[in-house]
């Protein structure tokens, strides 16, 4: 089910491809999804949930997978990457796109007022709690502190944001 509110703006270049599974893709209002942004219900039963006033930047890619929950008045660069799952690769007798997914590490929450820079990937378990900003080109796969800044490295916030 896809549920776009009618005050949102979503590019007729974007690409939302609505679940077979039954879950929900949700984008609030006042929201701007910009061209070739693309939308893929896959590797899981999670839903995609957008707030109000978020801004997603050209490029940006969103598997479903576990789920994301996307807060109000968050701004995303260009080229994100949202992946809420991971492949099972354990079994050296079989191929990896044969064994399915890992169990859920919560899927990805973002949090109100947060920006993140162009070039992120965000993996299964990140959390953004409110006023974070993500430096472009990093990757995020767990918890950052409200109002700190990340750079880069793996789960290491560089200080409060002023």
């Amino acid at each position: 089910m896809i549920d776009i509110h009618p005050s949102a703006k979503v590019s007729h270049l974007a690409d939302i491809e609505d679940s077979v599974r039954g879950t929900r893709i949700v984008i609030g209002a006042h929201s701007v999804i910009d061209s070739f942004v693309k939308v893929k219900p896959a590797g899981g039963v999670g839903d995609l949930v957008v707030g109000e006033h978020v801004v997603i930047n050209a490029g940006c890619v969103f598997y479903t997978g576990n789920g994301i929950r996307m807060g109000n008045h968050v701004a995303i660069a260009a080229n994100c990457t949202f992946a809420p799952v991971n492949h099972a690769y354990a079994e050296r007798d079989r191929l990896i796109r044969e064994q399915g997914f890992q169990p859920s590490k919560g899927g990805i929450t973002i949090e109100d007022d947060v920006w993140i820079g162009a070039n992120c990937v965000l993996l299964d378990g990140a959390v953004l709690r409110q006023g974070c900003v993500v430096g472009a080109g990093s990757v995020v796969r767990g918890e950052l502190r409200a109002y700190t800044v990340y750079a880069g490295h793996p789960l290491r916030a560089v200080g409060a944001r002023t």
